[in-house]
């Protein structure tokens, strides 16, 4: 590009001498030396052109407080790796997820668009045996990246869905998969040219490995883990705890392939820890001092090391844009017992340690805790190393973002609801790029705007055994009894005691509701959200179709009607 445009000044040069007649030699030397200036100090011409090669490192529940450099005195595990990250880099102190929840959250990051707005997926089975979540014709970080030029791996955890080969086409599942035939759909038909992952979380069968869409061994055995124990279809080798050394193994393996190449490459390494199982490597065993959690956290922060390390082994990490999340907040039925336990996570406060940091929540809740993520970034020569950005993003937002990174302009339909924080990334002080977020629970929407949270419904958002505190169901029931009658339409859940709205800056643990304070902001931005939920978009466009109907209230109970 410098040496066109270079061209282009030295032709404009000689146009203007010839139309002005300059025939002495000194004003000729003046008018090339201002043209001189304008080469060098032209944004145009002195930002070079590039296209870094780009790691995205996603962890599975770990909490903003399992990082120090995030959960500063909230957390007593160290964390040498991700802080080095972050010294090296930028850290984001108001990074989220849009949901609390595995699947959905990396739906929303695969493609730009809330998974809201996808329709249930039809077919597949529980758990690994989940059938895909949206259609391979839906496009996908690995097919932005590919359309770059660049060669795209995939490495980890999955939980995308895929499409299994099975016994007389029967549904998927630990009885009628034929582990002997590849898949018939999986994520190289999502833009990655070279994956090996593993289909569901680590505690969730089948318990084998994939390379390319082909079964990895022989999955003949059945294999079970701590925390829930669910047994099922198994390679004969598999050992939880070789999984986290066997994905920086294949990062290494990838990140090497391609140097050798001397061409960009994307690679998505999908953590499965600190998910349960808590399984760390043997040489992590007692290495922190809270006990097996803490040592678990401290075996996934090795793991952004190895591969920051393979990077600079193979000779380019000084190219790499290197970024490292989590896919939501932490579980609190994982601590010191290998068995998932409700609320065990909160054991760990008398030694100091806050998994969820200085929110409230967990996973699965509409609260901070469970989707406020730790985020960081380097990119050596872009990013200044010890930057602090406040500001919100998302990580729906990587479509945008690595999409002006690769200089590639979205299309109408690509990452709908994807704003590109590249200009953060730069300069961490500049104005925010994203002003207002959906981050949904399990069974509540909560929207954020500027400094105002809204939660649509009673309390955490969440349900059931592992809900944050109070559950949805023991709230609505509350709200009901305070409200002195049951609600005759949806108007009237429009209001205080339904609804919730937080001023995060002054309550950050979200323990004063201002919805009955602040009644004319509260319709406001229930009006905002209807109508971003309706127009099927986040971005400047036409208004988009839904594949399904949106609700503004998630979930209300049958008995509240």
């Amino acid at each position: 590009m410098l040496k066109t445009r270079a061209g282009s000044a030295k032709s404009s040069f000689l146009r203007i001498a010839k139309e002005t007649g300059i025939q002495d030699a000194v004003s000729m030397v003046r008018i090339l030396y201002l043209f001189a200036l304008c080469l060098f100090f032209h944004p145009v011409f002195a930002e070079p052109v590039s296209r870094p090669n780009v790691v995205l490192l996603v962890a599975d529940d770990l909490g903003y407080g399992d990082i120090e450099s995030f959960g500063g005195d909230f957390c007593n595990i160290d964390t040498p790796h991700f802080d080095q990250l972050c010294a090296d880099g930028i850290k984001f102190t108001d990074a989220h997820v849009t949901d609390s929840v595995c699947i959905p959250s990396r739906v929303s990051m695969m493609t730009g668009r809330y998974a809201l707005r996808y329709e249930r997926p039809k077919g597949g089975g529980p758990w690994g045996f989940l059938g895909p979540q949206f259609s391979p014709d839906r496009f996908t970080l690995g097919d932005l990246m590919k359309r770059a030029g660049y060669t795209t791996g995939y490495v980890g955890k999955w939980h995308l869905g895929t499409g299994m080969a099975t016994k007389g086409g029967a549904v998927q599942s630990d009885e009628t998969v034929d582990f002997t035939k590849p898949l018939l759909t999986g994520p190289n038909d999502f833009g990655f040219d070279e994956t090996f992952i593993l289909p569901g979380s680590l505690d969730m069968p089948p318990y084998a490995f994939l390379r390319n869409g082909d079964w990895v061994g022989s999955v003949t055995a059945e294999k079970g883990w701590s925390a829930f124990n669910r047994l099922g279809p198994a390679s004969e080798d598999f050992v939880d705890h070789e999984v986290l050394p066997r994905f920086c193994e294949e990062a290494d393996r990838f990140i090497g392939g391609q140097a050798a190449r001397d061409e960009p490459f994307f690679l998505f390494v999908g953590l499965t820890a600190p998910h349960t199982p808590t399984s760390p490597e043997p040489e992590f065993l007692g290495k922190s001092r809270i006990g097996i959690y803490g040592d678990f956290v401290m075996n996934t922060d090795a793991c952004i090391g190895r591969i920051r390390e393979a990077l600079a082994r193979h000779g380019v990490e000084g190219e790499t844009l290197f970024i490292a999340t989590s896919d939501h907040g932490p579980g609190h039925y994982s601590g010191r017992k290998y068995e998932a336990t409700a609320f065990q996570a909160e054991e760990m406060h008398k030694d100091g340690h806050h998994a969820n940091g200085p929110w409230r929540g967990y996973k699965f809740s509409a609260l901070e805790g469970g989707h406020r993520v730790p985020f960081a970034a380097a990119w050596p020569g872009v990013i200044e190393g010890g930057g602090v950005c406040e500001e919100m993003i998302s990580t729906i937002d990587l479509m945008a973002t690595l999409a002006e990174v690769t200089g590639q302009a979205l299309s109408d339909e690509e990452g709908p609801d994807s704003i590109s924080f590249l200009p953060l990334l730069k300069d961490p002080e500049t104005a925010p790029t994203r002003t207002s977020l959906i981050a949904s629970g399990s069974t509540a929407h909560s929207y954020r705007k500027g400094d105002w949270k809204l939660i649509v419904g009673p309390g955490s958002g969440s349900n059931g055994r592992f809900a944050s505190r109070p559950d949805s169901n023991s709230a609505w029931k509350a709200a009901v009894e305070s409200f002195g009658k049951k609600p005759e339409n949806h108007d009237e859940l429009k209001r205080t005691p339904f609804v919730q709205l937080y001023h995060l800056p002054t309550d950050p643990t979200e323990s004063k509701d201002l919805a009955g304070k602040e009644a004319d902001r509260l319709a406001a931005m229930l009006g905002d959200l209807e109508a971003l939920l309706n127009r099927g978009r986040s971005t400047p466009g036409e208004p988009l179709s839904n594949d399904t109907e949106m609700k503004l209230f998630r979930s209300v109970p049958k008995f509240v009607w």
